[in-house]
């Protein structure tokens, strides 16, 4: 039995404790946030149409998909003297992903240009997700669970505030008389110094994080959790005993999934959806023989167990988390397009109303952005207070359901803005509030782990978007991307629903 007299607490930060914690993630987020408001502009620039768009943005979340349970499993298990378990990972991701941003500018030519920001948006994507996933358990590690939902709260608002400033450096710059236009096959100046000054935006804040903190050693964890850093025998006795059929089942519906796609002509791009179901088959049955054969400390047995061991309170959540990030992802791809499109009037990359209805989309995602760093610290505390953290939650993504809906109904570019507000609230509560849930429900040795592991559900739906909307929408709304917005409004709505059957314990 647990000897709970012998578990020590941590000690309570302060202000500027928490600052130090999670200012890092401000220049993640501004990284971020280039690429969501730009890369659909930069692609469009260099001659994709807008049915290529969900298929060129595939690499992001497949990238995150494989990137961040293998960086929580392998940061459970890292420590390397001063630089501690978490730290490692934000820093060599951020590295390249400055890296990602420099050379994104120079892609060019309409053929091999295409090709080089496709391959850089992979590249950015993987390094972003590589330096977000530990920053995730890096508040659990430090913080006392008391302190979890302003831990991530404080992230929240660095978030918006990093968002903010990623989206508004091409709007700002051209009010400074930078060029924003550009022939086809060229990348408006306004971008160009924008990803620049985001990639050292990004290391200057990462950098920032890893000097001013010092991480708990693995002996100061296990002390304050009254455990063990690492007891896998159950995760591993349990996979052993799991049957190799739903691995076949796994396979199978990969397999049917590819049948489809070749049967009705569907968008090539979803073959990759088909490889995954069927690849998640294959690995579960060799994580079992694994296991069998008691090398349970492999990885890939130790990620296939805990992914089949998540904790109910995880499961629920982690349903929440699908369809919130299933509308966040369609929003990405297609503000522009549908903002360019129906309220300014153009489709045409090239056109100056194109260019300036990617300048104003960059001014919509400050304001949400924004919105989300003033409700993160403002209004999330003072609701969930009185109405727990689950009906929050709830009525946060209404809220963001509103703000899409209000798309199809206005036309003012500037009415936009009031959509954006709800949007922002939504957005506060999505990056918050089911962390906050999460974190003080896990046991502190797999906290990295179960943090990738939840994020799976955050790029699942972004895949499943890349992967099937562009199929969804040449079938029934060809030349209409405005009833994306619908879809979001649509994917909230569920989302907020399933919050409601969280469950007693995350109140």
């Amino acid at each position: 039995m647990q000897d709970h007299a012998a578990i020590q607490e941590k000690p309570r930060q302060g202000w500027a404790g928490l600052w130090n914690i999670s200012f890092g993630f401000f220049g993640i987020q501004i990284g971020f946030a280039l690429q969501n408001a730009n890369m659909s502009r930069v692609f469009q620039s260099l001659g994709s149409g807008i049915d290529d768009l969900p298929a060129l943005w595939v690499a992001a979340p497949l990238t995150g998909l494989l990137v961040q349970p293998i960086v929580g499993h392998m940061s459970d298990r890292t420590w390397l003297g001063r630089l501690g378990r978490r730290r490692p990972y934000f820093l060599g991701g951020a590295v390249l992903a400055a890296a990602a941003l420099l050379l994104m500018p120079e892609s060019g030519g309409a053929g091999s240009g295409l090709l080089m920001a496709a391959m850089l948006l992979w590249m950015l994507d993987a390094s972003l997700n590589i330096s977000m996933e530990p920053f995730r358990a890096f508040v659990g590690d430090m913080l006392r669970r008391d302190q979890h939902t302003t831990g991530y709260a404080v992230q929240t608002a660095f978030i918006g505030a990093g968002a903010v400033v990623g989206s508004l450096f091409p709007y700002v710059l051209e009010h400074l008389g930078v060029s924003n236009s550009a022939a086809l096959g060229g990348i408006p100046d306004t971008v160009r110094y924008s990803f620049w000054a985001g990639g050292i935006a990004l290391l200057a804040a990462v950098l920032w994080t890893v000097f001013s903190t010092r991480e708990y050693s693995p002996e100061e964890q296990a002390a304050f959790d009254g455990k063990a850093e690492h007891d896998d025998g159950a995760t591993a006795a349990a996979l052993a005993a799991r049957s190799m059929t739903g691995g076949l089942a796994w396979i199978a519906a990969g397999a049917i999934a590819g049948l489809l796609v070749w049967l009705w002509a569907l968008e090539k791009e979803v073959y990759l959806l088909a490889g995954l179901l069927a690849g998640y088959g294959a690995a579960t049955m060799l994580a079992i023989r694994l296991a069998r054969a008691g090398r349970s400390a492999s990885m890939l047995a130790g990620i296939v167990g805990d992914f089949a061991g998540m904790p109910p309170l995880m499961k629920r959540l982690a349903f929440v988390q699908f369809f919130s990030w299933s509308a966040l992802f369609i929003m990405w791809i297609n503000t522009t397009p549908v903002v360019a499109q129906y309220h300014f009037g153009s489709a045409d990359p090239a056109s100056a109303a194109y260019q300036e209805a990617g300048n104003w989309v960059g001014v919509l995602f400050s304001v949400y952005n924004g919105v989300a760093a003033i409700a993160a610290l403002a209004l999330l505390p003072l609701l969930s207070a009185r109405l727990g953290k689950a009906k929050t939650h709830a009525l946060c993504l209404v809220a963001g359901a509103a703000g899409f809906a209000g798309f199809l109904l206005l036309r003012d570019p500037k009415a936009l803005l009031a959509c954006e507000i709800g949007i922002g609230i939504a957005w506060a509560s999505i990056l918050a509030m089911p962390y906050a849930i999460l974190a003080s429900s896990l046991p502190q040795a797999k906290l990295g782990i179960y943090m990738g592991l939840f994020n799976v559900f955050v790029v699942l739906p972004q895949l499943l978007v890349a992967t099937v909307m562009g199929s969804i929408m040449k079938a029934f709304f060809p030349g209409e991307p405005i009833w994306t917005m619908a879809f979001a409004a649509g994917t909230l709505l569920v989302a907020a629903l399933a919050s409601l059957r969280i469950g007693e314990t995350a109140q």
